[in-house]
C-alpha cells in the first residue's frame, strides 16, 4: 500500500501519442486529488462579490481556474494566486464590481464563460467575453435570453447565441424565467449574482446535473447568502455575501472517478481521502454505479474505497453526472453483458461530442458501441484491443481513455496535453498507481 501525491507537471511535454503500459498487478492505493475545479471556481465569483477579503485554500491550478482567475482580474478585481502554496487571495468588491470596460478570455472554461458573463452586466462598462474556438462552438442561448429579460445589452459578435459576446449592464429586473435543460451553468451564474440584489428565477425545463446547482446554493450559503428553491423549478436569493476568512476547498470528485474506475476494471484497490457522503459534488455517486455494476463499495463521510469484482453491464440515467459518461462507457467494456447510458443528450455540446466521440473510440478498440437517442449502448464481446485513441481536445475523454492502458497493451493517447484544462497532474498520479 502507497500514498500517492503527484508532484507539479506540465503534461504539454509529454510525448504525444503518449503510451500507457499494463500494471504488472492490480492496484492498491490511496489516492490524494488536487481542489474541486466546479467548486474552487464558484468560490471565486462569490468571493469577488463578497464584502472583505477570502483566502480560498486547496484551491485547483489549473487552467479552467486560471482562466477565472484571469478574468476576474480583467474585471478589476483583485486577485493573488499562491499556487505552491494552494491558496488563492480575493479582495471582495462588496457587491460592487469597479465597473471597468474590459475583455475577459475565458480560454476553454465553460464556467468561466458562464459565470464571469453576468457578473460583468453588473456594471454599465461594456465587457467582451470571449473564449478558445472550442468554447465558441458551446451555446449561450438561454443565458442570453435570461440577461436580456433582465435589461442587459447583449450584442452576439459571432454566431448566434454564442460567445464572444459584449454585455453592457447594469442589470435590471430581479425576476427571470430560464431553461435548465442544455447546461446547469448559465442558472448557477445568474444565481450568484442575482444574490447581491436579489432574484427570483423560475425554471422553464426540467434542470440537468442538478447536483452542481446544489453545489452553487451550498457555496453561497457559505458567504452568507440566502437561497431557496421549489423543488428545482423556481430559485430565490439574496442578502449579499460577507467573506468568510477562509474557505477550503474538497478534493475534486470528477477526478476521483478515473481512479475508481482504475479499481474497479483491474481488480484493485483505491482509496480517495476528503471524498465521501458528506461532498457537495454529485460525481461522488458515480462510486454507486460502479458499486451496482458489482465493484466493494465503502463510502463514508470524508472518504471512498473500492474493490473491483467481476462487473455486469448496467441501464443508468447519467443525467445529473454526466462528466462521467465517458469513464462509465470505458468501465462498460470491461463487463460481463451490455450497458446502456441514458438522458445524457446534453452532453454532445460538451468540449467534444460526449456521445459520438466515445463510441467511435470504443469501436476503434474492437467493442460494440452505439449512439442511441440521448445516451449510448455499449456491448462487449471480446477484451477491448490496443489501440491509439483520439481525445479530441477534451480532456475528459483522454482521462477515461488513458485507463484502457492500465489493462491492454499497446495504448495511447493523443495530445495528452489536453488534461491541463483541469487535472495537469493526471498522468504522473496514474502512473504512481503502480
Amino acid at each position: 500500500m502507497h500514498d500517492v501525491t503527484p508532484p507539479p507537471v506540465d503534461p504539454r511535454r509529454l510525448p504525444d501519442p503518449y503510451p500507457i503500459e499494463p500494471l504488472a498487478a492490480p492496484p492498491d492505493a490511496t489516492v490524494h486529488l488536487p481542489g474541486s475545479k466546479s467548486i474552487t471556481n464558484r468560490a471565486l465569483v462569490v468571493a469577488a462579490l463578497a464584502d472583505g477579503d477570502t483566502t480560498i485554500e486547496r484551491a485547483l491550478f489549473a487552467q479552467d481556474t486560471e482562466a477565472m482567475i484571469g478574468g476576474l482580474r480583467a474585471l478589476g478585481v483583485e486577485v493573488d494566486a499562491d499556487e505552491a502554496a494552494g491558496t488563492v487571495r480575493v479582495r471582495g468588491c462588496g457587491g460592487e464590481l469597479p465597473g471597468l470596460a474590459a475583455v475577459v478570455d475565458a480560454r476553454q472554461s465553460g464556467t468561466t464563460g458562464r459565470f464571469l458573463t453576468p457578473l460583468a452586466a453588473t456594471g454599465s462598462a461594456p465587457v467582451v467575453i470571449d473564449g478558445d474556438p472550442q468554447l465558441r462552438a458551446r451555446p449561450m442561448d438561454d443565458q442570453i435570453a435570461a440577461l436580456r429579460e433582465m435589461g442587459v445589452v447583449v450584442e452576439e459578435l459571432g454566431a448566434p447565441g454564442r460567445l464572444p459576446l459584449r454585455v453592457t449592464g447594469p442589470l435590471g429586473a430581479a425576476s427571470i424565467a430560464l431553461a435548465a435543460d442544455v447546461s446547469s451553468q448559465f442558472l448557477s451564474g445568474l444565481l450568484m449574482v442575482g444574490a447581491v440584489h436579489g432574484l427570483d428565477a423560475r425554471l422553464t425545463t426540467a434542470p440537468v446535473s442538478r447536483p452542481y446547482l446544489e453545489m452553487t446554493a451550498a457555496v453561497m450559503r457559505d458567504f452568507g447568502a440566502e437561497v431557496s428553491d421549489d423543488d428545482g423549478e423556481s430559485w430565490t436569493v439574496g442578502g449579499g455575501y460577507v467573506a468568510p476568512g477562509r474557505y477550503v476547498v474538497e478534493p475534486d470528485a470528477s477526478a476521483a472517478s478515473y481512479f475508481l474506475a482504475a479499481a474497479a476494471i483491474t481488480g484493485g484497490r483505491v482509496r480517495i481521502e476528503g471524498l465521501g457522503r458528506s461532498s457537495r459534488q454529485g460525481d461522488v455517486a458515480f462510486a454507486d454505479v460502479l458499486g451496482e455494476m458489482g465493484a466493494d463499495v465503502d463510502m463514508g463521510p470524508d472518504h471512498i474505497e473500492l474493490v473491483g469484482r467481476r462487473l455486469s453491464g448496467v441501464r443508468v440515467d447519467l443525467r445529473h453526472i454526466s462528466d462521467t459518461a465517458p469513464t462509465l462507457a470505458v468501465v462498460a467494456a470491461f463487463a460481463d453483458g451490455p450497458t446502456t447510458i441514458t438522458d445524457i443528450g446534453f452532453v454532445k455540446g460538451k468540449e467534444s461530442d460526449r456521445i459520438g466521440a466515445p463510441v467511435r473510440e470504443l469501436r476503434r478498440c474492437g467493442i460494440d458501441a452505439e449512439e442511441i437517442p440521448g445516451g449510448l449502448m455499449i456491448r462487449p464481446g471480446s477484451p477491448p484491443r490496443g489501440a491509439v485513441f483520439e481525445t479530441y481536445d477534451d480532456h475528459r475523454m483522454a482521462m477515461a481513455f488513458a485507463l484502457v492502458g492500465l489493462v491492454v497493451p499497446g495504448v495511447a493517447v493523443r495530445d495528452p496535453g489536453c488534461v491541463a484544462k483541469t487535472f495537469p497532474g493526471f498522468f504522473e498520479t496514474l502512473e504512481q498507481l503502480r
